[in-house]
């Protein structure tokens, strides 16, 4: 995606060309037709400055239609941490994340920590709990925030993405709103 990368990075498109060969379908998403295109099974042309669009939507429909590999999210990342009830997101906020700061047109992330840690230094708050008292959600004085492996809860990392991302619909995408939401 945005790249040419069988004239700019010949070595490595090789390996592209052998997954090709072994049965890979190959898609190039770009602005430009270029070589790349050509050796692709299927060119996917976008208007310059809506690959960010095209990406939520991808988001989107991996997460709609459970298309990931649900083992390994719960295992590696932090889909299933729960978030502190401070934290906000943009449709919350009329398009910015809570804890903006527009005198200093920067934020402060004390509101996106995960549920159960200090907001001012990250670490978590003990306040004489146990991990037990956390239920299924763990915490507490492990030292890792409360999860829910279910990812049910809507507070829990994978429930936010998918919230955020769920404007990302495949009508916005094709249309000709898809140039305008990448600059919004």
């Amino acid at each position: 995606m945005g790249s040419n990368m069988a004239e700019n990075h010949p070595v490595g498109f090789r390996f592209v060309m052998q997954a090709k060969e072994r049965g890979a379908t190959i898609v190039h998403v770009d602005p430009r037709f270029s070589r790349t295109s050509a050796m692709a099974d299927l060119y996917v042309p976008l208007r310059a400055g809506s690959d960010l669009v095209f990406l939520g939507a991808l988001v989107n429909y991996v997460l709609e239609h459970e298309a990931f590999f649900r083992e390994y999210v719960l295992a590696y990342t932090n889909a299933s941490a729960i978030v502190s009830d401070q934290f906000q997101d943009t449709e919350d906020l009329d398009g910015l994340f809570s804890g903006f700061d527009p005198a200093r047109g920067v934020y402060k992330t004390d509101s996106w920590q995960y549920a159960g840690e200090d907001e001012e230094t990250g670490a978590p708050e003990h306040h004489g709990q146990d991990a037990q008292s956390y239920g299924h959600r763990g915490g507490g004085s492990s030292g890792r925030p409360p999860t829910d492996p279910t990812l049910q809860d809507p507070r829990c990392v994978f429930q936010i993405v998918k919230r955020h991302y769920a404007r990302y619909t495949p009508e916005l995408v094709s249309g000709p709103a898809a140039s305008r939401a990448s600059t919004s």
